[in-house]
């Protein structure tokens, strides 16, 4: 299955269907980032949270401080306030936020581990490509790889 034919079987929630909700921003090309974001809905048993594609226009008509490349090397959660989370203090927030996941919190605001998760965070997502894509094409698979030396 292509990113395309993936992509368009992968319907979540968006800002329009929930206006009054949260917004995670994440890499919608990204195979192993829609497994998370399947999981993150059913973590959202209260329906708190839409969801946009980074690559989606809409993002960058909404959110024009938001970077291609900042959102490329992590998820975000924009709150109904217009605050900004990323990366791991983006699943600190979300560990309060959803009642699914109370359990996490503790972990996550730990004294003084917020560099240990967010190093974490980092490494995942700069591998989350190798792990989630299978036949993405040369293009799309480009963008994400380091460069052949």
């Amino acid at each position: 299955m292509s990113i395309a034919s993936e992509t368009a079987s992968a319907v979540f929630p968006t800002s329009a269907e929930r206006p009054d909700a949260d917004v995670v921003i994440y890499d919608g090309h990204c195979r192993f980032c829609q497994r998370q974001i399947q999981k993150l809905q059913w973590w959202d048993c209260q329906h708190k949270l839409a969801y946009l594609s980074l690559h989606d226009p809409e993002v960058a008509r909404r959110y024009p401080d938001l970077t291609h490349e900042q959102m490329m090397r992590e998820m975000y959660v924009v709150d109904r306030q217009g605050s900004r989370h990323h990366g791991a203090e983006a699943l600190r927030y979300l560990s309060t936020r959803l009642r699914r996941l109370w359990w996490l919190a503790p972990a996550l605001y730990f004294p003084f581990s917020l560099p240990l998760w967010q190093w974490l965070y980092r490494q995942i997502a700069s591998r989350r490509y190798r792990w989630g894509t299978v036949d993405c094409g040369e293009e799309g698979c480009a963008l994400h790889r380091p460069a052949k030396k």
